[in-house]
């Protein structure tokens, strides 16, 4: 029988200790203060910062959520993250992203004020994780796929990772998280050769391409009780679907996550653990 891998147990399971926690460092005299810059009015931007609003009033940690128009200048965007930066109220923040063409030359996520940097792309955050440094803040939806695995009792140490997609927001941190863990870790791409002689091979799959239903039933193994994670966020007809064939390839598999209801969820509650851990760490600094 496959096991759908769900995130909604494991936050359910853990929604209360966030909240206690939340709670807790108001009293020791600083809330968790979540600030976000959106610029323009792109649709999925404005779905994900929703999300992470309605987490945080969930965990009762305030969220300030600062919009800019599409047009704005690039001295301008910079001084409201500047701001952002060092405002002591804040202890965490992130830039929506895509930004517009004119502050695409931007590398964005150097930025953030390394102390605040919730999201984990800050490159001391990533040379942290290149270090096997894991008490760190640790990019959100790595994060995620590991909590994941965990929480279900899914094994690490010792496997064969696959991981399809070599972005800097997932696969490649990814890839270092995995190793930190002591996986065996093969990053596969665009240019790979065969990749499903890899997935093949694998005890665990992970695809973070965007493409949807890129993975078919011929790069499943079954006799290995793959477990399959799927990072893709698609349209398809309408729907909004994964990288995996999900309903083609689940029987074929020992555990396989949803789309949506999978990674997505994952990514926000991730995001919600820095954040506290920011702000735990601001609180200790100013004592």
């Amino acid at each position: 029988m496959t096991k759908i891998l769900d995130a909604k147990s494991i936050i359910e399971s853990k929604i209360d200790n966030l909240t206690q926690t939340c709670q807790l460092l108001k009293e020791q005299g600083l809330g968790p203060k979540l600030s976000v810059i959106l610029v323009g009015e792109n649709q999925a931007s404005v779905l994900y910062v929703r999300n992470k609003e309605r987490f945080c009033d969930r965990i009762g940690a305030e969220f300030e959520l600062i919009k800019l128009p599409e047009s704005i200048s690039e001295k301008e965007f910079l001084s409201q993250l500047n701001r952002v930066n060092n405002d002591d109220s804040v202890t965490g923040c992130f830039v929506q992203l895509p930004v517009p063409k004119q502050l695409s030359h931007l590398d964005i996520t150097q930025l953030i004020n390394p102390e605040k940097d919730v999201d984990g792309f800050h490159l001391q955050t990533i040379n942290d994780l290149y270090l096997n440094k894991l008490d760190n803040f640790i990019p959100c939806t790595p994060k995620g796929i590991v909590t994941l695995l965990q929480e279900n009792q899914i094994t690490i140490e010792g496997k064969n990772v696959v991981i399809i997609g070599r972005s800097h927001i997932v696969g490649k941190p990814l890839s270092l998280l995995m190793q930190a863990l002591n996986a065996t870790v093969t990053l596969c791409h665009s240019k790979t050769k065969n990749i499903k002689e890899h997935t093949q091979l694998a005890d665990i799959i992970i695809s973070a391409v965007g493409i949807p239903h890129l993975i078919t039933p011929d790069y499943i193994n079954p006799t290995r009780k793959q477990v399959v994670i799927d990072v893709g966020m698609n349209k398809l007809a309408g729907k909004t679907v994964g990288d995996v064939d999900f309903e083609a390839v689940k029987d074929l598999t020992s555990a396989i996550t949803p789309v949506p209801g999978g990674v997505g969820p994952m990514t926000v509650f991730s995001l919600m653990q820095n954040l506290l851990l920011s702000t735990e760490r601001i609180l200790k600094r100013g004592k």
